[in-house]
């Protein structure tokens, strides 16, 4: 058997005609996504200079032991083992919908024992008796996307593993904030811890002095309780000090991926370093550098080639089908080459009655790209908000710092002031240590600010991305249209 190249060109063409003729059969009209991509400049961000973070940004504490911890973090963190395996998935989809837009072929043997009947196609001697079929053949698929439906299924795909990929690098900016906050909530918890030591030992001895001033008869029994009293408050704040620098320490070997052993001997010193200049409006790359904008961004763009392969569903569907090989009844002659067996055409199908499957379809796929737009809306608009928010928390902390300086440097004037006049023997030592206990508050005080400043200046960098660089081709510059 023989196949007319000529023949098959007229069927092909014929084919296609069929199907652009018949391509109005289903409609997807009066369908479509309505919900609009907002920008950066809709709320508020500007075309400014910053000094962005660099991607291990940590390192400017210059505490060797916070870096090995971030290592660690990042290297055996379980929620980075969940982000890579998303990506993974996404990847093997990519491969799945690529190999979509190749021909395909497979291999087929069959060697069937069949009775054939009397009373059927078949005429005797055939009809009634027993035959094996036998078929050797090679058969071949290629679907034509004259519509676009496998292509867009393949840049949906592609735009959900770039999404992927910017999640994982998101999570790992988030595991290392989360160290680093942690770390320095716990250096600060010792350093209060460190100050109510002192604090306490300086109530022990002014309970000493109330207590003998008791016996000698200057005092009553109620300035003794009070003094008792705060004496038992501060083994108290010891005490839940202890509790929250324990919790804290669990807090890091989980994000480390270990047991509580692993941090029970942390001590770490309160440290800290200088935010970046801080500018004067929010930046509008900042659509770049943040990982979770780049991954909702991609979710917009794979939601959107969603709805163009829902809609290229309404067109024909057109495959370019061959097989060759051996076909015989029975055995004897089946590898002769009379035997052999050819055949190549299209196959068309287009759908014509649905019942509406194809527009509800369509419509699902719409309000999946409405809801990508809306998170993508959303999301920048708590980005914007986040940069918002610490740059005015640091701002304010700058300024409440110089209030608190000017009153600790009044309050160490007044125990100074104190101390001489009670080796002047002008005042008993009651009042060198109330004038020490305001000096004790202050400093407190000031450590309080310095921990909010640098947890202030952690969450900025990550809220301006953790040092991000989108390497999946995101165009920052659609942040200044």
């Amino acid at each position: 058997m023989s196949v007319c190249p000529r023949a098959a060109r007229a069927t092909f063409a014929l084919a296609a005609a069929l199907a652009l003729l018949l391509a109005g059969c289903a409609s997807h009209e009066g369908i479509a996504p309505a919900v609009a991509e907002r920008s950066p400049q809709q709320y508020g961000a500007v075309q400014t200079p910053i000094d962005w973070p660099r991607e291990d940004w940590w390192t400017r504490f210059g505490d060797p032991q916070l870096d090995a911890l971030v290592a660690q973090a990042l290297a055996g963190n379980p929620q980075l083992d969940a982000a890579g395996a998303r990506l993974a998935r996404a990847q093997a989809a990519v491969a799945g919908a690529r190999a979509a837009l190749a021909p395909r072929a497979q291999l087929q043997l069959e060697s069937t024992w069949q009775r054939f009947s009397e009373h059927s196609l078949y005429p005797p001697p055939l009809g009634g008796s027993s035959e094996f079929t036998n078929t050797l053949q090679v058969a071949g698929s290629w679907e034509l996307d004259f519509f676009g439906r496998n292509r867009a299924v393949l840049r949906a795909a592609l735009s959900a593993d770039r999404a992927a990929a910017a999640e994982a690098q998101a999570a790992r900016v988030l595991v290392a904030s989360a160290v680093v906050r942690s770390y320095m909530q716990l250096a600060h918890l010792l350093e209060q811890h460190q100050l109510l030591e002192t604090a306490k030992a300086q109530r022990e001895q002014v309970l000493e002095l109330v207590g003998a001033r008791v016996r000698q008869g200057l005092d009553s029994s109620v300035e003794l309780h009070q003094a008792e009293g705060a004496v038992l408050d501060l083994r108290r704040q010891l005490e839940a000090s202890s509790e929250q620098a324990e919790l804290l320490r669990h807090a890091l070997a989980a994000l480390l991926g270990s047991g509580p052993e692993a941090t029970r001997t942390l001590a770490p010193r309160a440290a800290g370093f200088d935010a970046p200049a801080l500018p004067q409006a929010i930046p509008a790359e900042l659509i770049g550098r943040r990982a979770d904008l780049s991954a909702a961004r991609w979710r917009v763009q794979a939601a959107s080639a969603g709805v163009d392969a829902a809609r290229a569903q309404f067109y024909p569907n057109v495959n370019l089908l061959a097989f060759a090989g051996l076909q015989s009844l029975g055995f004897g002659h089946w590898l002769d080459l009379g035997s052999r067996n050819l055949g190549i055409g299209p196959a068309l199908s287009l759908p014509l009655f649905d019942a509406g499957a194809l527009r509800a379809n369509l419509r699902g796929r719409s309000a999946e790209l409405d809801a990508a737009v809306a998170d993508y809306n959303a999301t920048l608009g708590d980005a914007v908000r986040e940069v918002a928010d610490q740059i005015a928390t640091l701002r304010s902390l700058q300024r409440q710092a110089r209030e608190q300086q000017a009153v600790q440097a009044s309050a160490e004037a007044a125990f100074e002031l104190a101390s001489q006049r009670y080796r002047a023997g002008l005042v008993n030592y009651l009042s060198v240590l109330a004038a020490q206990t305001e000096v004790l508050a202050q400093q407190r005080a000031a450590a309080d600010l310095r921990a909010r400043r640098t947890d202030a200046t952690v969450l900025l960098m990550r809220a301006l991305g953790g040092g991000f660089e989108d390497s999946t081709g995101t165009d920052r510059n659609m942040a200044s249209q």
